[in-house]
Formats: structure tokens, C-alpha cells, sequence
């Protein structure tokens, strides 16, 4: 598949570095002229994303979360991946309210959120290995309005 513009980034998984994460995508995003409403749903989304690799992928331990977004017409990709522990069980962890850290008062609404702001998510875990989760939203574009 070949795509417009592309970018990636890494950065250590530190909870201070969820907003850094959020605030890259908004601006890689924003040569679409999206809508507010579409800018708030993405960055809650990668919000989401990065937040589970810091809290779920590394507990606690300073490793690297990568961050990639594709442009392909008025579509965004956005991949977060992360090499730490995997998820045991995806379909489970897609649950609303199912959290694996319950002790850290988390909502178990992580998937469902970003299922609910993206138009698509795809999720690839092995246990052990790590997390990549990949959100995909059509933009209605000032260019391109549906």
C-alpha cells in the first residue's frame, strides 16, 4: 500500500510522554484539515494506545513505545507498539471493563474507547513479545467532505 506522508517516532514509556505522543499525532494529522471533533477523537485514542503500552507493556520499567502514522488520501493510520509483556488474551482485553491492573483503579476502557473514536482497530499481541495496535480513521476533509 503507498501512502502520502508517513512518520514515526519513539520515545521512552514514561507516563509524562502520553501528551508528547497525542500532541505529535494532532499535528501530523492536521494537514488534513480535520474537523475539532475528529482531532479530540484521534488524540483520545492515541491517547489510550500509548497509555496501555507505559502501564500494561512495561509495568513501571523505561522502555521504548513506537508511534507511526500514515497518510493514504484521507485516511490516518496510526500503529503504537510496544516489545514488552503481550496481552494473554486479546479478545478479553477488548472487554469493556475488563482491566488487568484493577490495584491502579483503571477503567478497563482502553479498547473500547479507541474502538469507539477510530473506525477501525487492529490488535496483534504475543505474550512475551509485545503489543501492536493499529487504529485507522477516514478523515471528511476539508477537500473531501462526505
Amino acid at each position: 500500500m503507498s501512502f502520502e506522508n508517513y512518520m514515526k517516532i519513539e520515545f521512552l514509556s514514561k507516563s509524562q510522554n502520553e501528551s508528547f505522543a497525542r500532541v505529535v499525532v494532532a499535528s501530523f494529522v492536521s494537514q488534513l484539515d480535520p474537523t475539532i471533533e475528529e482531532l479530540a477523537d484521534i488524540k483520545t485514542a492515541v491517547s489510550e494506545a500509548v497509555t496501555n503500552s507505559i502501564i500494561h507493556g512495561y509495568d513501571k520499567q523505561n522502555e521504548k513505545v513506537y508511534l507511526e502514522c500514515r497518510i493514504i488520501g484521507n485516511t490516518i493510520e496510526i500503529t503504537v507498539e510496544d516489545f514488552g509483556k503481550g496481552i494473554d488474551d486479546v479478545d478479553l482485553a477488548r472487554q469493556p471493563l475488563y482491566t488487568s491492573k484493577p490495584e491502579l483503579e483503571r477503567s478497563g476502557m482502553g479498547f473500547t474507547v479507541m474502538e469507539t473514536f477510530m473506525d477501525r482497530i487492529i490488535v496483534e499481541s504475543e505474550k512475551g513479545k509485545g503489543t501492536r495496535i493499529k487504529m485507522i480513521k477516514k478523515l471528511k476533509t476539508a477537500k473531501n467532505k462526505e
